[in-house]
């Protein structure tokens, strides 16, 4: 009975698990959740420690990522491909990121299509991610602010909401 305590809890609460936010083993923030690289290199390995091979190496700072996993000072990674590994907690930060998905993207004054479009993004542009409405999002990127539509962002979750 005490194994499954929490989970009867949960839904004597009106959750069920599959509702229940996972946290993390080390840090109990949430997973999944999103984290940037906050190095311009980082080793991507198959496990959680130096003696696992490197499979590749990111090259992207800031860089948005989904942490899926934790263990001790490692973190498991995924980046908008799918691909991912085991990457060392000093490479990443928590500044939140995004990347743009759809080409000549615009940045409007105010989250609405009809404002006024302030500067347009291009694929692949990475955005430092403000605040978030249900629809919305602000982003600033090379110098310029505004507001986009989330769905042409990867790094922030359909129901994310910021302030």
């Amino acid at each position: 009975m005490r194994r499954w305590g929490w989970a009867l809890a949960l839904v004597l609460a009106g959750l069920a698990p599959a509702q229940a936010a996972e946290r993390g083993p080390v840090t109990n923030l949430p997973l999944p959740r999103f984290v940037s690289m906050k190095a311009s290199e980082g080793n991507v390995r198959r496990g959680p420690s130096l003696t696992h091979r490197i499979d590749w190496v990111y090259m992207r700072r800031d860089m948005p990522l989904e942490v899926t996993a934790e263990y001790g000072h490692w973190r498991r990674v995924r980046d908008r491909d799918g691909a991912g590994g085991w990457v060392h907690y000093s490479l990443l930060s928590g500044v939140r990121t995004v990347l743009v998905e759809e080409d000549m993207l615009p940045l409007y004054t105010r989250p609405a299509e009809g404002a006024q479009v302030v500067a347009k993004l291009g694929l692949g542009v990475i955005a430092r991610l403000g605040e978030c409405l249900e629809a919305w999002c602000e982003l600033e990127a090379a110098g310029h602010s505004g507001w986009t539509r989330k769905t042409a962002l990867w790094g922030v979750a359909p129901d994310e909401l910021r302030d």
